[in-house]
């Protein structure tokens, strides 16, 4: 059986069991240890040299980065087909996974690091926060345009373009109760959200977010130290954050990215 080292409120994650679910395929998820803060070690750095989820292990194959292993899914597994066939389909699956990876998550992220981890408070959290709704909003009315008159993002069926999407609109909607910006884009949710495989993923999300605990004390006691990397670091200078930055580096609250040794 596959191993899917994961964590539930992770949308990178999330979009890998989603496809696996989909095309009927076993796997044990597995949470590693010292994700929190950063010590994370053993078969899951050595599989994942970033220490970062998901990662894939199948067999004496080790896969990490969520759209490097999506396609290594569906290279293995053709059946059923989730991925366009055409290349101009194939690169608009790709554009648009990028854009929700890279420009559509930190938003969600950031908005957690400010009404959760507290990491900023009064003014500075309002801005913060106003800049990942804004944000979250323009980037929907993008999406509804692409959707547009289709019933899924992949066509005339649910697929690969759909699967990239659904976690993180999911999340913005149940976590944070942003509503989806369009009506075409909430029909499209909910269509997505009957799926089994959908459901039982965002479930899961919703579970664990419901139990979180209580971040700010866990990093104050260097329990908790969350990862500042590329898009996520510059969402929160973007956004006027760059003291809470700095407070991380010199309180040793936040971290970058591994270097792989």
């Amino acid at each position: 059986m596959l191993t899917l080292y994961q964590h539930p409120l992770s949308t990178y994650a999330m979009k890998v069991k989603i496809a696996l679910r989909e095309k009927g395929i076993p796997f044990t998820p597995i949470l590693p240890d010292g994700m929190a803060d950063g010590s994370a070690a053993g078969e899951f750095v050595a599989a994942s040299p970033r220490a970062e989820i998901p990662t894939l292990i199948d067999g004496d194959v080790q896969v990490f980065d969520s759209t490097v292993i999506l396609e290594y899914i569906e290279d293995k597994w053709p059946e059923p087909p989730l991925r366009a066939t055409t290349p101009a389909a194939k690169a608009r699956t790709r554009m648009i996974e990028d854009l929700m990876d890279c420009q559509y998550e930190p938003n969600n992220w950031g908005t957690m690091e400010v009404l959760r981890a507290k990491r900023a408070t009064g003014p500075l959290a309002d801005k913060l926060v106003a800049f990942g709704r804004s944000n979250i909003e323009r980037l929907q009315r993008w999406l509804d345009g692409q959707l547009g008159d289709a019933p899924w993002f992949h066509g005339d069926a649910f697929g690969l373009t759909d699967i990239v999407v659904a976690p993180y609109i999911a999340r913005s909607l149940l976590n944070y109760g942003y509503e989806p910006a369009t009506p075409r884009l909430a029909s499209w949710l909910d269509r997505a959200r009957a799926r089994p495989a959908v459901a039982q993923t965002i479930d899961e999300m919703c579970d664990v977010f419901a139990k979180l605990p209580d971040f700010p004390a866990l990093i104050a006691e260097g329990k908790i130290r969350r990862q500042y990397r590329d898009h996520r670091l510059e969402w929160m200078i973007a956004g006027g954050g760059i003291d809470v930055v700095r407070e991380g580096i010199e309180k040793g609250s936040i971290r970058f990215s591994r270097i792989p040794e």
